[in-house]
């Protein structure tokens, strides 16, 4: 079986990418092991959103008195809230089949494994196997969870993400290891539910990629919330040989026990790059990811990489906008598409966590800025001082700017507070068409709404604030 393009895992990278190959007039084909729409849309994004939003509906229940509503005690029915979950990702699953149909892509369920220049043999779950050749093949295997060696994942004490989203039944307790976007949605998830939760995270401080502003106050919410959040902390042992686990955990202050029903490894991911035939070919990778130039194309040509397998940030927002980006540049050597599309800005990629408060962030944090040799100036709006976050009892959190002083070039921006995940995208924007602080502080924002926070933080930067 030919094709021009084939495309080996499903994900929110691969399928976008096998889309704009068909859209551009290539024979496409698609090759997944599992579930149309990888990680994310099955165990990943999608799900999690689900489950957040039926502990947001919860809590809002809880406090329902303080909108001036008498509700009856609510209760959480915990596997109505994990079926929930999974049909609102078998949706999204099925909606992919739809896509391919709609594209005349070719779907090939099984393992893929390249065998030589342009081929890829594929494993079916009966054993068959068949062959397939594409003049070019476009790697996106995504990642996995992380494992350590003081805590293997064995699916039923220690648990992963995929585990995470599917227990049986509510834990009374839980320890989570690690506390990046995964490990703290999981936390405040279960947290909001009614299970006793301890983070444990091994840097200074939680969410450490964020600006320390954000980490500070995220750390102090969670605290609030009844949440035990150990940081310079690191789980040496673990004992499952009771009913739960038992947690050995080395601090500054010395060593002590943590007992739980159960503990989440959220410590990282690592990429799906072995058994897929690099090795044979001789395709290069460093780190654990698999090498890539600024077009996505690895050292054996005709071969591409996007997504978790490559070393960009490991974002499902960045890995589609990569699969477009390979798809198009293959159009252009084979002069399909007009021009070399432009490369992929990595200093310009929001990033999102969904806990409550939700964090979002693009650009530089102010250290980074700084360490970068810029002189800055810098805003922050509170969420206190926003009308609309009063109306909505969300008054938690606030909007960070930053601004090169010398030429107003909009460096980054870092929330923290009810629905700034919907926010950031103004940032990113703005960034990409080279904005400045005047042209922001020029355009009318909408009142009341979350996002004036957006604009006053920048009048905040430049003296010009009138709300604070």
């Amino acid at each position: 079986m030919a094709y021009d393009v084939i495309v080996l895992g499903s994900g929110p990278g691969g399928y976008p990418a096998a889309i704009r190959a068909s859209q551009l007039g290539f024979k496409v084909a698609i090759i997944e092991k599992e579930s149309l729409g990888g990680i994310c849309l099955n165990w990943g994004c999608i799900p999690t959103k689900a489950l957040l939003k039926s502990a947001q509906v919860f809590d809002y229940l809880k406090h329902s008195a303080s909108y001036g509503i008498n509700a009856a005690e609510p209760a959480v029915d915990f596997p109505a809230v994990i079926k929930r979950s999974r049909g609102v990702a078998d949706k999204m699953s099925r909606g992919i089949q739809f896509l391919m149909k709609k594209n005349k892509i070719d779907v090939i369920m099984g393992f893929g494994k390249l065998v030589g220049k342009g081929k890829i043999e594929v494993t079916g779950a009966d054993g068959n196997k068949q062959t397939l050749e594409g003049k070019y093949i476009i790697l996106a295997t995504g990642a996995r969870s992380r494992q350590l060696p003081s805590m293997p994942i064995d699916g039923k004490k220690i648990i992963g993400y995929r585990e995470a989203m599917v227990l049986p039944t509510q834990p009374k307790s839980m320890i989570v290891v690690g506390s990046g976007a995964i490990g703290v949605e999981f936390a405040d998830f279960y947290h909001t539910l009614g299970t006793q939760v301890t983070v444990v995270e091994f840097m200074p401080r939680v969410v450490p990629v964020e600006d320390e502003e954000i980490s500070k106050e995220l750390e102090k919410q969670l605290k609030k919330k009844g949440i035990t959040v150990l940081t310079n902390s690191e789980v040496t042992k673990v004992d499952t040989t009771g009913n739960g686990v038992k947690a050995t955990i080395k601090s500054a202050s010395g060593e002590s026990v943590i007992e739980a029903d159960v503990l989440l490894s959220a410590v990282g991911i690592a990429a799906n790059i072995e058994g897929i035939g690099l090795e044979e070919l001789g395709i290069k990778t460093e780190k654990g990811k698999i090498s890539v130039d600024k077009s996505g194309a690895t050292n054996v040509a005709g071969i591409y990489a996007i997504g978790d397998a490559a070393p960009g940030q490991a974002l499902a927002h960045v890995a589609s906008k990569e699969g477009i980006t390979v798809a198009e540049n293959i159009a252009y050597l084979e002069k399909k598409f007009p021009h070399k599309p432009e490369p992929i800005d990595y200093n310009n990629i929001p990033g999102c966590t969904y806990c409550s408060p939700e964090i979002a962030s693009v650009g530089y944090t102010e250290k980074a800025a700084k360490d970068a040799g810029y002189e800055v100036k810098v805003g922050k709006f509170p969420f206190i001082a926003s009308g609309k976050a009063s109306a909505a009892g969300n008054t938690d959190g606030f909007v960070k700017v930053i601004f090169d002083a010398k030429y107003g070039e909009f460096l980054g921006a870092h929330m923290i507070g009810q629905g700034v995940t919907e926010l950031i995208a103004e940032v990113v924007a703005a960034r990409k068409l080279e904005t400045t602080y005047h042209e922001i502080l020029g355009a009318i924002h909408p009142h009341p709404t979350m996002s004036e926070a957006v604009k006053e933080a920048v009048a905040v930067a430049y003296g010009e604030a009138t709300d604070i």
